[in-house]
């Protein structure tokens, strides 16, 4: 894991452990497929309306925050907040921050907003049998999660990240993913789909002020100037995840495009005392808000 260092930001700060998901141990205790993908294993209380359409862990992590008696489910200006501590707002995110764009502005005008954000470190994949009476079937998934995944969903909101009210933070999570089949996507093979993610654990929370914490993981690892390819191989990741990175850093105002390498942008980096934040609609810099680093 990165672990370089950021002016007052603690990138290493943990977190205490949770105890085991009963989806863990009512597939090790035999509870059938349907009752884990239904949530039979977990009773639940009464949803209120901005919990209808809630997931395993958005709630786990929301009653993670919303311990020692803070509000959850809060009417603000027009929202509803997922938990308020103090005057501070935490919203959950586990997708696209897409629909952020339209919640966020407002609230970041009035109050503080802690956006969290998680990611599976480590994911165990549990599938659904063929019969209820069988028992779940769960597997380590190879795959492993990094705290740099946060661009691909970062990328839809890169210029709010330098509003004064809000921080980020990417909590790093062992994961259990709950798969179903969907017959009706394949007449000819099972099609496996994500049914549900739960929260087994959680092992890192990363915290980040501003697009230059997040420059601050990959900087010493970069030439200058930089290409794409450099960040990928800096980030240890696909060219996607990034060029979703470089697009942020871009509209974060801490690099700039300086030119051409065959069909390649070339970035250099924009010194802290000249750096602006670009508006994502209109293409322009915006110096309101934005955080000298």
């Amino acid at each position: 894991m990165v672990s370089h260092g950021c002016s007052g930001v603690g990138l290493n700060r943990k977190v205490q452990q949770l105890p085991r998901s009963p989806v863990s141990s009512a597939s090790q205790a035999g509870v059938s497929s349907f009752d884990v993908i239904a949530g039979a294993a977990q009773p639940r209380r009464a949803a209120s309306i901005g919990e209808l359409n809630e997931r395993s862990l958005h709630r786990a992590l929301k009653a993670r925050y919303a311990a020692g008696g803070n509000a959850t489910e809060q009417a603000i200006d027009g929202f509803v907040a997922d938990v308020v501590v103090g005057d501070r707002i935490v919203e959950v995110h586990t997708g696209s921050f897409v629909p952020l764009k339209r919640k966020l502005p407002p609230l970041l005008e009035r109050h503080p907003v802690t956006l969290v954000y998680p990611i599976a470190r480590d994911r165990y994949i549990i599938k659904a049998a063929a019969r209820r009476s069988d028992p779940a079937k769960r597997r380590m998934s190879p795959k492993h999660g990094s705290v740099l995944e946060v661009f691909s969903a970062l990328v839809s909101i890169p210029a709010l990240l330098a509003h004064p009210n809000l921080t980020l933070e990417v909590v790093l999570t062992v994961e259990e993913e709950i798969r179903a089949i969907n017959h009706g996507r394949s007449r000819w093979r099972q099609a496996w789909v994500r049914a549900d993610r739960r929260l087994v654990d959680v092992v890192a929370t990363h915290v980040f002020a501003s697009m230059a914490d997040l420059f601050a993981m990959l900087d010493p690892e970069l030439p200058e100037p930089f290409t794409t390819a450099d960040l990928a191989a800096a980030m240890g990741a696909s060219r996607r995840l990034a060029g979703q990175a470089a697009f942020c850093f871009r509209v974060g105002g801490v690099s700039e495009v300086c030119g051409k390498r065959g069909n390649a942008l070339v970035y250099r980096r924009v010194p802290p005392a000249t750096r602006r934040a670009l508006s994502p609609a209109a293409g322009t810099a915006s110096p309101v808000g934005l955080r000298a680093r």
